[in-house]
């Protein structure tokens, strides 16, 4: 490593999901020990109005339930696990997560949470989120640097909402099209960072510079392989997601 040369952060892509069942306390307890600098989740609203941390609308694929998230109550999802055979867990409520990250005193630890849309209650989602991080104290940092939270979303409204509710919370507009993430899009709703995926960052390096020239930053998802975090680390792209937490530290360490 070069001396003085800055790394990329390391975000956990839904925990140590590569080790752990996704977005479950295990795995977010296990990147946390092998050293993440921001933990990232996914949100969803369910039927009585928690945050709740899961990816897919339905629970189908990561419990053994079946059912719309934004159907089912709290309770009623929390009668499903969440983990594998041998690796049981329960479902993890976006509450749960944020007080891991700011009990952890190691160091500290950022949130990256995205919003997904379309869904059945539309701003609420963000509304109910700013409420969450303002109740825990996170919600209105003294300044981007210092935020403990991120707010990301692949919806340019939703990062709108965000920015003209929370002017001083980070945000990112995730992206999967080099047009999209790097043209005007992120400058309309005033995102303070690009996403782009690994591998529009592997055909459009030049995004890195274009973000840093505008005052914003960059955060690329989600980043396994040794060859794409050398490339994040060559371009200077800020935030790395990645489902190999502790292995993607090591690397960058060496």
């Amino acid at each position: 490593m070069t001396p003085g040369r800055r790394l990329p952060f390391v975000v956990a892509h839904r925990g140590a999901s590569a080790a752990l069942p996704e977005h479950t306390l295990g795995a977010y307890e296990l990147a946390l020990k092998e050293g993440a600098d921001g933990l990232e989740c996914d949100v969803r609203l369910t039927r009585d109005g928690h945050l709740v941390c899961i990816h897919d609308r339905t629970i189908d694929r990561t419990s053994d339930g079946t059912g719309v998230v934004s159907e089912l109550t709290l309770d009623e999802l929390k009668d499903y696990d969440y983990g594998e055979p041998g690796c049981p867990a329960p479902l993890l409520a976006f509450d749960e997560l944020v007080r891991l990250a700011l009990d952890w005193t190691s160091r500290p630890v950022k949130l990256f949470v995205e919003t997904k849309h379309p869904v059945r209650y539309g701003a609420l989602v963000e509304n109910t989120l700013l409420a969450c991080l303002d109740k825990y104290g996170i919600g209105a940092p003294a300044s981007a640097d210092h935020a403990r939270a991120v707010v990301m979303s692949f919806s340019p409204s939703a990062v709108w909402r965000v920015r003209r509710s929370a002017p001083l919370l980070p945000t990112v507009l995730l992206g999967e099209s080099a047009r999209y993430v790097g043209g005007g899009a992120a400058t309309t709703v005033g995102a303070t960072a690009i996403g782009p995926s690994v591998k529009t960052l592997r055909t459009h390096p030049e995004l890195v510079d274009k973000a840093a020239a505008a005052g914003r930053a960059t955060y690329c998802w989600t980043v396994d392989e040794h060859a794409d975090v050398e490339l994040c680390r060559r371009l200077g792209v800020d935030w790395v997601a990645t489902n190999h937490p502790g292995r993607t530290k090591l690397w960058l360490d060496a």
